[in-house]
C-alpha cells in the first residue's frame, strides 16, 4: 500500500511507480510483499531487500528457484530500480516514462534513499489488542454500532 495512501487515504500520480517496484521486488524474490516473513517477523519485503542493499548484499533476495539462470547485473538493475521505485516520498520516486528509460539503458542510476515502510517492533512488545480488557479489570466496556 502506497505510504501517501495508508497515512494520508490520497493516491498520487506516482501511485503505479510504487506498486511497480513492489511487484518487481516480488517477481525477484519470488515471495509476496504482504505476509513475508524471514528470520524477523517484523520486517517487510522492503525492509528485507533494503537491509541487504545497505549491506551490498541484495543478490540474495533472488528466488533460488531461477538457478543461476539470469544475468546478475540485470537483476542488481532491477533491485535498485525497485528500490528507487518505492521511495517513501512520492517527490523522490521516479516516473514511469523514466522507470522505462532506466529498465531500458545502461544510464547511472541515482542512489535510493530508505524506502517507504521500514519499520521494526519488538518481539518482546505485547500485541495492541488481545481482546476485550478494562483499565481497571472491574469493566468491560463494548463498543456497539447503532
Amino acid at each position: 500500500m502506497l505510504p501517501e495512501y495508508a497515512l494520508l487515504g490520497k493516491f498520487s500520480v506516482k501511485s503505479d511507480v510504487f506498486s511497480f517496484g513492489v511487484i518487481l521486488l516480488e517477481i525477484i524474490s519470488g515471495k509476496k510483499s504482504n505476509g513475508f516473513h524471514q528470520e524477523d517477523p517484523s520486517l517487510t519485503l522492503i525492509g528485507h531487500v533494503w537491509e541487504l542493499w545497505q549491506e551490498d548484499r541484495a543478490m540474495e533476495i533472488v528466488d533460488s528457484t531461477l538457478k543461476e539462470s539470469y544475468n546478475s547485473h540485470e537483476v542488481l538493475k532491477c533491485i535498485h530500480i525497485a528500490l528507487l521505485c518505492v521511495q517513501e516520498d512520492a517527490v523522490d520516486r521516479r516516473t514511469i516514462s523514466a522507470i522505462i528509460v532506466m529498465l531500458d539503458s545502461e544510464i547511472s542510476l541515482p542512489c535510493p534513499k530508505q524506502p517507504a515502510f521500514i519499520f521494526r517492533t519488538s518481539c518482546n512488545s505485547s500485541p495492541i489488542w488481545e481482546g476485550p480488557s478494562s483499565v481497571n479489570e472491574m469493566s468491560i466496556t463494548e463498543t456497539v454500532a447503532r
